[in-house]
């Protein structure tokens, strides 16, 4: 009987040994199957496994030659619109936009008062550096027509709380109503002050 007894404790430490080695077992498994789901993951949301589009060749080509030079198959019916530029950018369509400053500042009287405003713009588009040639072109109709709108801000719009906005858009409608009489095109899409000063 003394034999027996050593032999069942034999028996009952073998299944103690076993489950520290299932449970190391399971833990690094499902680590392992963790950090795969964790990649898995980023890449789905990343948009890693989405289709990428495919493109002809050749009607990229077109499509680039096109863009290139005043009425090629880019613009509409050949009017020498400008186009826009688009940014690299593998998941959305996206333009960029381009400034520039005009160089000279707009001095002007502010209306029925002794004040003086001096401001500095620049323009902003997204269409391509056509719009810019065009300004430059023009620029002194453009500085006619800029001062002109802002001859007419009173003492009153000065203390207005969105005058600079509204005085902006009126700018930028000017500028593009008269690039679309000299031009056929305006393609202006925000005007920016740069220094803004009334005295």
């Amino acid at each position: 009987m003394a034999t027996a007894a050593p032999e069942e404790e034999v028996v009952a430490e073998e299944p103690k040994k076993k489950k520290p080695i299932v449970l190391i077992i399971g833990g690094v498994v499902g680590l392992i199957v963790l950090i795969v789901g964790i990649v898995l993951g980023t890449l789905f949301f990343t948009g890693y496994f989405n289709p990428k589009p495919v493109v002809d060749p050749e009607h990229a080509e077109a499509a680039a030659d096109a863009h290139g030079a005043p009425g090629g198959h880019g613009d509409k019916k050949g009017d020498g619109k400008p186009s826009k530029k688009s940014k690299d950018s593998p998941e959305l369509t996206r333009f960029e936009y381009t400034y520039m400053q005009i160089e000279r500042e707009f001095l002007v009287n502010v209306s029925g008062s002794k004040k003086v405003m001096s401001v500095q713009i620049a323009v902003m588009t997204h269409y391509d550096d056509r719009v810019f040639e065009n300004v430059k072109k023009h620029d002194f109709a453009i500085r006619s027509a800029v001062m002109d709108v802002m001859r007419l801000t009173s003492d009153a719009d000065l203390v207005k709380p969105d005058f600079r906005k509204e005085l902006a858009v009126k700018i930028r409608d000017a500028i593009n109503t008269l690039l679309e009489k000299y031009e056929d095109f305006g393609g202006i899409e925000e005007i920016h002050f740069t220094n803004f000063i009334v005295q």
